[in-house]
């Protein structure tokens, strides 16, 4: 095998269906949707719609509840920004994790230096079997009537935690205050109804769920809380004046079919990438003395496990961070280069700083370093896995070997 691609947290392959449902639109379906004095942009104008209620109706909102963006860093930076400075936002507390992406951490930094208290909340270490999961009192201690937004990652990108947004979204309602979830790493791989998680702000890219690079989202669902949103980017008028550019028609036809693929292969995809997570699990654990799992953990005893099984843990079915003992994890993908893999965020890859998500589960500086994040997706095959442990187990006895 020339090359196996195990880092799909970072990225995934654009689905072949989803290639196919854009090529139209670089030679033929060109024109303008905003064009709409000749034929050709008015076409352009109908068939984007339709696949803006394609996207609304997968998320269980309505077509003027998303603004298009270009992906989740850009959609956190419009919830986060112009929601807090928003003429009208009194409000001067922010309530998130210490495990968030730094496409919302950025943001929050600024926030901060501009006046606003910022609360980062702890979340559980290890040796909890909830490791890297929000404790709940923490949350409704933190929330009060200064609170201007309160903001969760649903699933984290490193390892893979679910966190509890109904209940924290129950605790926001005491107070009416919005809640924002960067949902980047959830859509697609579990099933998301914006009115049942009780989320007012939610983020998403495509490019996490089988489809472009450069295409993304923000619902705004204000059901029980008002929401006021200043635009980051301002121009031409578009998207109700809350984001304005030409739409990226071609983004969108590859966005809302890369979503009605995952509705279709949720079971299928589900099922997949958890028996591949403990496959390798299985094999390497047995293999490699002292290995750690990083985040919550999970039944091994489930082979094949029903959707609402898998849907009801507190991890994704596709993530694997593995602590390997005495061994840097960079060192294992330089002795592995036919194996895609990663240590940590793909945002933060030329950061020489230990991941802020491990060390906030209570790893070590020089356990976070022995790192390795695998993420499971659709085009994984077992004998991909079985492929790349033979080689990760290779590579561990030889660079073990030398500090033995």
């Amino acid at each position: 095998m020339s090359r196996i691609y195990l880092d799909n947290h970072a990225t995934t392959r654009v689905d072949p269906v989803v290639v196919e449902a854009m090529l139209p639109w670089m030679d033929r379906l060109y024109a303008n949707p905003g064009s709409t004095t000749h034929e050709a942009g008015r076409e352009a104008k109908l068939l984007t719609e339709n696949a803006i209620s394609s996207i609304a109706s997968h998320f269980g909102v309505s077509n003027d509840e998303i603004i298009i963006t270009s992906g989740a860093t850009e959609s956190n930076n419009l919830a986060v920004f112009g929601l807090c400075q928003h003429p009208r936002q009194k409000k001067r507390k922010i309530v998130s994790l210490a495990t968030e992406h730094q496409a919302l951490l950025g943001p929050l930094e600024r926030l901060a230096k501009s006046g606003f208290e910022v609360v980062y909340l702890p979340v559980q270490k290890h040796p909890s079997s909830q490791a890297g999961i929000v404790d709940l009192q923490r949350v409704a201690d933190a929330v009060d009537a200064d609170t201007a937004l309160v903001s969760v990652m649903l699933a984290n990108n490193e390892i893979g935690a679910i966190q509890p947004i109904r209940e924290i979204a129950s605790i926001c309602s005491r107070f009416e205050v919005p809640l924002h979830t960067d949902a980047s790493q959830a859509v697609g791989r579990m099933p998301i109804d914006v009115e049942k998680l009780g989320v007012h702000l939610l983020s998403f890219s495509g490019h996490k769920v089988y489809g472009p690079k450069g295409i993304g989202g923000l619902i705004v669902h204000p059901t029980s809380v008002p929401i006021r949103i200043s635009p980051q980017i301002v121009g031409g008028g578009q998207q109700m004046n809350l984001r304005s550019g030409t739409l990226n028609s071609m983004g969108i036809i590859g966005l809302a079919k890369a979503l009605e693929l995952a509705a279709s292969f949720c079971e299928r995809d589900a099922k997949l990438v958890f028996e591949l997570r403990n496959l390798m699990w299985s094999r390497l654990s047995t293999s490699v003395d002292g290995l750690l799992f990083n985040g919550p953990s999970w039944d091994e005893e489930r082979s094949t496990p029903t959707l609402d099984q898998v849907n009801s843990e507190r991890r994704l079915a596709g993530n694997l961070s593995l602590c390997f003992p005495k061994v840097e994890g960079q060192s294992l993908m330089l002795e592995t280069p036919s194996l895609a893999l990663s240590s940590g965020s793909a945002c933060t890859s030329t950061d020489a700083a230990p991941s802020h998500v491990l060390r906030a589960i209570g790893r070590s500086e020089d356990q976070a370093r022995a790192t390795l994040r695998v993420g499971f997706g659709r085009f994984n095959t077992r004998e991909e896995v079985n492929f790349a442990v033979d080689l990760l187990i290779r590579a561990y006895e030889k660079l073990s070997a030398f500090v033995a």
